[in-house]
């Protein structure tokens, strides 16, 4: 006897050796990949500007966009956008998430209630057992038995690699990314209201300067016919005059569609129905554009809210890294639970009789075909990386839009001073060519292409003026401004 327990002993003793050696086996192959660093280095200052911390992304759109009209659009988009709507859904449903994860590393407690009627066959194990129990005690065993439980029980998996908190942690970037993917989109909301609202401004004004030329092309036209009359002007002439006054009618349909066409599109960024837009288009080429201040590169580590939504994926992935890892390792579960228990519900309140109890703990580690956690920490570790180039890309895309728009800001300052100079001069030069051709000293092509002239000029005095607004408004979405409300 003493021997059988020597040699159970052994037995024991082996498989608990295997059983610890395995682990230490499992903990000994887990692979092992080098997280990439990222790169967040930015040049000290922008190409041709002062080192300047001054920076307009600090500036609250409404105090960036003066006009009332404009800043009324923009509260009504910010609260009625759709995309913007579909957004902040997304972010509670991340929020919940956090909730989710939370829940994982802490205990799970139910409470469970039940009855059963079981009848067994006689030449069962337990139909046996049954019958032995009626012949011993001398009483009828009952059949069918019914059984009646009430209890709570609890299971746990202990947190030994932090596996589960690592989860919760990402799950609260990705909470935090969520977020800036809502900044994001309110800065380009804003700005693509007011691009929109100015391109309406800039549609009336060349409207406008449409009107103006028809009325001074259908003077001449009536010029010019009674210039015929007195058999000093041709029939193709007015011919040629009729025409461009057709053509700058045409002109004006096609103008008036795209206003309808952007007035819907600021609708449809607002989220109402087709309606005309409340706008200020008076004294469009007049208008002073204020300075915008870009500030030093570093600023839009904090300013961008695409650069800070990709930071904190990034540091979501370098956890999901860990936790993928964590997979390897064996996990230790706790499971308990306590109850009644009795075949009639009288005994069950008779304790300690009906009292059950039980504990389990379990350690379980992967052994054997670990291709799926391979794969799984595989597919973090790429996951990680792909975040560190899409951080570096959003840096690097947010400083050359900032230098894209200084440039261009510049550009069309100098543009815009040579063709104010050009459109005074055009429209001169149209009363002069009238005064000659009633003189006969210029004959009516002159007069002809000296209006067409001004008014391609003019048309282009108010895109080059729009293309400053919209430079503006580019300016402030590539430096991060407008999310702060």
């Amino acid at each position: 006897m003493m021997k059988n327990k020597r040699i159970l002993s052994i037995k024991k003793s082996r498989v608990c050796g295997l059983a610890l050696l395995a682990i230490v086996a499992t903990y000994s192959c887990v692979p092992s990949k080098t997280l990439l660093e990222e790169n967040s280095d930015v040049p000290d200052q922008y190409q041709n500007q002062l080192e300047d911390s001054l920076n307009s992304a600090s500036v609250r759109w409404k105090e960036f966009f003066s006009d009332p009209q404009l800043s009324a659009l923009i509260d009504t988009a910010l609260i009625r956008n759709q995309e913007l709507n579909i957004i902040l859904q997304q972010v509670e449903m991340a929020k919940n998430e956090i909730r989710t994860r939370k829940g994982e590393y802490l205990p799970s407690v139910n409470i469970q209630a039940g009855a059963e009627v079981e009848k067994v066959g006689a030449y069962t194990r337990n139909g046996a057992v049954e019958e032995q129990l009626e012949i011993k005690e001398g009483e009828e065993f009952p059949e069918p038995l019914s059984n009646f439980m009430v209890g709570s029980y609890a299971s746990w998996e202990v947190d030994v690699w932090k596996k589960l908190r690592n989860a919760k942690k990402a799950a609260v970037f990705e909470y935090l990314s969520s977020i800036e993917g809502k900044n994001f989109m309110v800065t380009n909301l804003v700005s693509e209201v007011a691009a929109s609202y100015y391109e309406l401004v800039a549609l009336d004004s060349q409207l406008a300067i449409i009107e103006e030329n028809l009325a001074i092309q259908t003077n001449a036209l009536a010029m010019v016919k009674l210039q015929k009359t007195a058999a000093r002007a041709t029939e193709l002439a007015v011919r040629r005059f009729e025409a461009e006054v057709l053509k700058n009618q045409s002109q004006k349909y096609a103008i008036q569609q795209k206003i309808k066409e952007t007035e819907n599109k600021i609708n449809f960024l607002i989220g109402r129905s087709p309606q005309p837009i409340l706008r200020n288009s008076e004294g469009f080429i007049d208008k002073e554009i204020a300075a915008v201040n870009p500030g030093i590169p570093s600023q839009l580590l904090q300013n961008r809210p695409d650069i800070r939504q990709a930071e904190y994926e990034l540091a979501a992935a370098k956890l999901d890294v860990k936790v993928a890892k964590a997979n390897f390792y064996p996990s230790l579960g706790i499971k308990a639970g306590v109850g009644l228990e009795a075949f009639k519900p009288k005994f069950l309140t008779s304790t300690p009789q009906s009292l059950l109890y039980n504990v389990v703990g379990d350690v379980v580690a992967p052994l054997i075909n670990r291709n799926a956690i391979k794969a799984a920490y595989g597919n973090a570790n790429a996951r990680q990386i792909q975040a560190v180039y899409e951080y570096e890309k959003a840096i690097l895309n947010a400083y050359i839009e900032v230098a894209n728009q200084l440039s261009n800001i510049d550009n069309l300052n100098k543009s815009y001073e040579l063709k104010v100079g050009q459109v005074q001069a055009l429209n001169e030069s149209i009363d002069i060519s009238i005064r000659l051709f009633q003189s006969a000293r210029a004959d009516y092509m002159e007069v002809l292409l000296t209006q067409r002239d001004a008014l391609e000029s003019s048309e282009e005095l108010v895109e080059t003026k729009k293309d400053q607004m919209l430079a503006k408004v580019g300016m402030y979405r590539a430096l991060g401004g407008g999310w702060d409300r």
